[in-house]
């Protein structure tokens, strides 16, 4: 399962609460139970209810004080005691130990104090903790998820808050939102909230478009308490079922670039060490014609994402190249395992994926194959991997057969 958050309006906690809501109304039971354990229920109520604007209709996420409950400041070490006390899952009190500690690392950035030491003001009111409480579980109840996102609206304007008015996005927010692609619009006022900003850095969703090909299975809506002229302050979620293809669905970086001034021999040595860069999938090179009717050679470099950084750096140390072009993409990659098949007294690696159609092959690894000795022995290697390259081990070929 994919989720895909679309910040129309922006995020802030509660708008995230409502929106998985929206999308599964089936766990809202779930979580006024967790909730109630916890102790939250004691001091305010907490309900999904139905909301309309001027142009759609979706949930809202109320949470209120109860009387006789006076609101107040908590530090963070407050927060830290009331979670680490409080009756829930491991894995949820985790997830909620998170978003504050992202909220107090931020507010610790801002105001050059411990952030142990942080005393909370707008997040440390009742509402803001259920908030946070409640994305967590519902975070950990939709563990086998992956996130993306769209590019965040950082907002405009002042806010009033207990440090008196502050620029928009808020300094806290600013900090959380920082290295994540945002934009600004015409829309004045608060767009991102903190609490809505550490989600999302909880989170750490890919950004971009959606990855792969997958099929729309539910979708859900949350509003939040602010109002912005011609705009639905909601924030949207796409929920996503990978299409069932037989392969798997990721994005890969594509590095490039020629070279032209590096013997063979050193290029040899300068790719194994690219090669060898935490990331990197994979490193070809093959010959071009070049400028001045030079030969020269064409290198391209796989790798994660992530590992972009590293895998440039690599390549501007290990070649003499002055500019490299970079694109991530998608591809679709086959599920693959490796086993081992006893030949006589070697053992041979022989790695197997399942193709469109049921289609089985497997190929024996060179290495292998390269290091026997003995005509014999090596036709029989030779002989077991054409064999299971053309038409999978026995065990698969009968099963395709009906046997």
């Amino acid at each position: 399962m994919h989720v895909h958050l679309d910040p129309v309006g922006g995020i802030a906690g509660d708008m995230f609460a409502a929106a998985v809501l929206d999308a599964w109304p089936e766990l809202e039971a779930g979580l006024i139970a967790a909730l109630e354990r916890a102790g939250i229920l004691r001091l305010a109520t907490v309900r999904r209810c139905d909301h309309i604007d001027h142009a759609l209709s979706g949930s809202r996420f109320e949470v209120r004080q109860t009387e006789g409950n006076p609101d107040r400041h908590h530090s963070h070490r407050d927060l830290q005691d009331f979670i680490q006390s409080a009756d829930l899952a491991g894995r949820v009190r985790e997830r909620a130990l998170h978003l504050f500690d992202l909220l107090a690392g931020a507010e610790s950035k801002v105001h050059g104090v411990a952030p142990e030491e942080v005393s909370f003001h707008e997040v440390g009111h009742w509402d803001s903790i259920a908030d946070i409480v409640s994305a967590a579980w519902l975070i950990d109840a939709l563990e086998d998820a992956t996130w993306s996102c769209e590019a965040l609206p950082l907002g405009r304007g002042r806010v009033a808050t207990a440090h008196g008015s502050l620029p928009l996005p808020a300094p806290a927010t600013t900090v959380l939102l920082e290295g994540l692609p945002t934009f600004q619009d015409e829309h004045r006022g608060e767009r991102v909230t903190p609490t809505g900003a550490a989600i999302v850095r909880h989170l750490d969703p890919s950004f971009g478009p959606i990855p792969g090909v997958m099929r729309l299975a539910r979708s859900g809506t949350g509003f939040g308490t602010s109002v912005f002229e011609d705009l639905s302050n909601t924030l949207r979620l796409l929920v996503f079922e990978r299409a069932s293809t037989g392969y798997r669905a990721d994005r890969v970086t594509v590095c490039s670039f020629e070279v032209d001034d590096q013997t063979g021999e050193d290029m040899a040595v300068a790719l194994d060490r690219v090669r060898a860069v935490p990331g990197v999938l994979d490193v070809t090179q093959s010959p071009i014609s070049g400028k001045k009717g030079r030969l020269a050679v064409r290198v391209q470099v796989l790798a994660e994402p992530d590992a972009v950084p590293s895998a440039l750096d690599a390549c501007f140390r290990e070649t003499t190249t002055l500019g490299i072009r970079w694109q991530t993409v998608e591809r679709a990659v086959l599920e693959r395992h490796e086993s081992q098949v006893q030949l006589g007294d070697r053992t041979v690696a022989v790695k197997q994926t399942r193709r469109p159609g049921e289609i089985v092959t497997a190929k024996a690894g060179m290495d292998d194959l390269a290091g026997a000795h003995g005509g014999r022995e090596k036709r029989e290697l030779l002989r077991r991997r054409a064999e299971t390259v053309v038409a999978g081990p026995v065990s698969d070929r009968e099963e395709q057969n009906g046997k």
